[in-house]
């Protein structure tokens, strides 16, 4: 794998990460992830102060991994870029995105949950692929089945992750990371609950290591 894909499938887990006030937040949630062991983030252009969030993030903990999530536009593309971010997710495959991405040279995960996705990653030399949503998709036992005739992709499933799941996931060789919003949920980013973020992420992390031991 490159550098970028390396780098998180080793941190091993991603925060899918909704800010609804990135002014406030963003920069303590930042040291709230760091100080849990994972420093990487996925910043969703759901919510609209998402470029502020990328660029509060790698301002404040700059060794961060930060990328934007739920990217759908080429114009997203080019905010996340402005701001910082260093991949760009998007929940589905869609080639004009992808190939604006590599063409800008930033790491891009496409949507994948069908050999047609697959065959399209295939073609532009992906490495990983984010699977979404994983759980609704058919989880880690369609991932397997996949894998079959696609053995060269590694795959990143979000959706339904959580501590209790990760270890099953993670311990699946297809895996490079799994993402997920239960360590970053709505109740404990607008309640500032970032001692409780960082205790979810070292929890993950254990998890994570356990499991590649």
């Amino acid at each position: 794998m490159n550098e970028m894909n390396q780098a998180i499938s080793n941190i091993g887990v991603v925060p899918v990460i909704k800010l609804n006030n990135p002014i406030r937040d963003a920069a303590p949630l930042a040291k709230a992830l760091c100080a849990g062991d994972v420093p990487v983030a996925e910043i969703t252009f759901r919510a609209a102060g998402a470029p502020i969030a990328i660029k509060e993030m790698k301002e404040i903990c700059p060794e961060m991994i930060v990328g934007a999530g739920t990217v759908t536009t080429i114009e997203q593309v080019d905010e996340a870029i402005a701001a910082g971010a260093q991949f760009i997710v998007t929940p589905g495959f869609d080639g004009e995105i992808v190939d604006y991405c590599l063409k800008k040279g930033i790491a891009v995960y496409p949507g994948c949950t069908t050999p047609t996705d697959y065959h399209q990653a295939l073609k532009r030399g992906l490495e990983v692929l984010k699977f979404f949503p994983a759980e609704q998709s058919g989880g880690l036992a369609k991932i397997k089945a996949m894998s079959a005739p696609f053995p060269m992709f590694k795959v990143m499933p979000t959706g339904g992750i959580s501590l209790k799941n990760l270890k099953e996931y993670i311990s699946s060789p297809v895996i490079a990371a799994c993402g997920g919003s239960y360590m970053v949920t709505a109740d404990l980013i607008d309640n500032q609950k970032w001692d409780e973020i960082t205790e979810l992420c070292k929890k993950s992390r254990e998890i994570v290591k356990e499991a590649r031991a």
